[in-house]
C-alpha cells in the first residue's frame, strides 16, 4: 500500500511540479507514494477566505486560524487511515535520518504548512501529533520543510531507488558523513584521483572510504563525529 502524503497548504501549486519530478515522481507513478494538496483557505468561513487575523494582546503579523485547518484536517480525514498530523515549524524537533527511517513505517502523514506570523495554539493543542523542523531559521512557510520531509521519507521507501542498497552510504545513513567521490577523467586540471581507487582491491577501498567518512565527520561536524564515536564506544563494551 503506498504511503500517503495529504500536505495542507495555502499554496497547492508549489507541489505540482515536485510531486511529478525526480524521486518522488516516480514512486507516485509506481504506486509507493500517494501526494494530495489540500488548501485550507477553501475551508474559510467569510466571503474574504479568511484564514488569518490579528493576534490577541497585540504584536507583528498575522495568526492562522483554528477553524479552516481543523476542518481541511477532519475533511482529510474522511478517506482512508487517519494518518498523523505534522506540523512544519521551527519550533519543532530538528528533522533527522533517524526521524525518516521512523516515519517511513506510517500509513499516512497529513503535512500541515503554514504561512504568517503563527499559527493559533490551540491548533497545536487539538490536532497536532508532532511537530519538525528544517533547522534553525525561518522560511516564508512550511511548503520546502513539507518537501525536503516527503523526498526524505520517499527516498527510503524499498523499490524508490530502484536499488534499496543506494541509500546505505549515504551520508547521515551511519551516523557519518559520506567519503568522497569520483568519476573520469582521471585527472583534472591538475588534480588526480586517489591511486587507491584505481586499484580494484575493493576491501582496501572500503576500508580507505570508511577513514574518509571519519575523518569528513570529524572535521566538518565534530557534533556527528562525537556522537558517531560514542556509540562505537558503547558497542564495543562488554554487556
Amino acid at each position: 500500500m503506498a504511503l500517503r502524503f495529504d500536505i495542507l497548504t495555502l499554496f497547492p501549486e508549489l507541489f505540482e511540479t515536485f510531486g511529478q519530478t525526480s524521486i518522488v515522481g516516480r514512486a507516485q507513478k509506481n504506486g509507493l507514494v500517494d501526494l494530495s494538496t489540500t488548501n485550507f483557505r477553501d475551508y474559510a468561513k467569510d466571503n474574504y477566505q479568511s484564514v488569518d487575523d490579528s493576534p490577541y494582546g497585540g504584536g507583528v503579523g498575522m495568526v492562522l486560524m483554528c477553524g479552516p485547518i481543523t476542518d481541511a484536517i477532519a475533511d482529510v480525514r474522511t478517506e482512508g487511515p487517519k494518518g498523523k498530523v505534522i506540523l512544519m515549524t521551527p519550533q519543532g524537533e530538528p528533522m533527522s535520518q533517524g526521524l525518516l527511517d521512523e516515519l517511513k513505517a506510517e500509513e499516512r502523514l497529513i503535512l500541515l504548512a503554514g504561512h504568517y506570523e503563527g499559527f493559533d495554539e490551540r491548533i497545536r493543542e487539538s490536532v497536532v501529533d508532532r511537530e519538525i523542523s528544517l533547522g534553525d531559521f525561518v522560511l516564508s512557510g512550511g511548503e520546502i520543510a513539507a518537501m525536503a520531509l516527503i523526498d526524505g521519507i520517499t527516498r527510503l521507501l524499498p523499490g524508490a531507488l530502484g536499488k534499496d542498497e543506494s541509500t546505505h552510504e549515504e551520508s547521515h545513513q551511519a551516523g557519518l558523513l559520506e567519503y568522497p567521490h569520483y568519476t573520469r577523467p582521471r585527472v583534472y586540471e591538475g588534480m588526480e584521483v586517489p591511486e587507491i581507487l584505481l586499484n580494484g582491491h575493493h576491501a582496501k577501498i572500503e576500508a580507505w572510504r570508511h577513514e574518509q567518512a571519519i575523518e569528513r565527520t570529524k572535521q566538518r561536524r565534530p557534533d556527528l563525529y562525537e556522537a558517531w564515536q560514542a556509540k562505537q564506544n558503547n558497542e564495543c563494551q562488554p554487556h
